[in-house]
């Protein structure tokens, strides 16, 4: 059985200028796919996640958890997680990523969605932390789900979807000069899983 999909296929820049974004689409079959979303819905340590908005502290349905290389601080939204160890699943995915996109990753930040009422609102994940110009690998599980950039000056907005086994890459400049977000959909009643694999400094 053939467990890859898209061998060989080289994606073009989805961004017309400040950045790059590669859309490699599904690059696991759905079986393959369908085994790693399992995995991660029960062995994951999910939590709600949260955030301090304007002095306002929020807990979100979404629920989030951080993993990594040892156990680090990372903080975003004003507040802070410690990173759990790799689980087998998720150093076999951060292994995928890496050979598919030619960068290295030490972390992994996800997101659980239980349906389509949940999403992100406009962001950049351009934390100090993270360095400038870093590259961050998205693999998405479960239901396919519209995402969206907009850049920050012109407020162009280009938007994708993003299905069950597939993988994103967001580099270069993109964080400086382009938000992204995760509309939510009545529409969409099955859950989404969401790795983003990140590189911090100093760790």
């Amino acid at each position: 059985m053939d467990f890859f999909e898209n061998e060989g296929t080289e994606p073009s820049n989805l961004l017309p200028e400040g950045g790059t974004v590669y859309y490699y689409g599904r690059i696991l079959n759905p079986q393959l796919a369908d085994v790693y979303y399992t995995a991660l819905l029960n062995t994951i340590q999910w939590k709600n996640d949260e955030a301090i908005i304007f002095g306002k502290h929020i807990i979100t349905k979404r629920k989030a958890a951080l993993y990594g290389d040892s156990h680090y601080a990372y903080t975003y939204s004003n507040t802070t997680k410690i990173a759990l160890p790799w689980t087998k699943e998720l150093i076999e995915l951060k292994q995928i990523a890496e050979e598919k996109t030619g960068s290295t990753y030490n972390s992994c930040l996800l997101n659980l969605y239980h349906s389509g009422e949940e999403g992100m609102a406009w962001h950049s994940d351009d934390e100090k932390s993270l360095g400038k110009n870093t590259s961050i690998a998205s693999f998405s599980f479960g239901a396919s789900r519209k995402f969206a950039f907009k850049n920050k000056l012109s407020k162009e907005v280009i938007s994708l979807m993003l299905e069950h086994g597939s993988l994103l890459l967001m580099k270069d400049s993109t964080q400086s000069n382009w938000l992204h977000r995760l509309p939510p959909s009545k529409k969409i009643i099955r859950p989404r899983i969401n790795l983003t694999f990140r590189t911090f400094m100093g760790l």
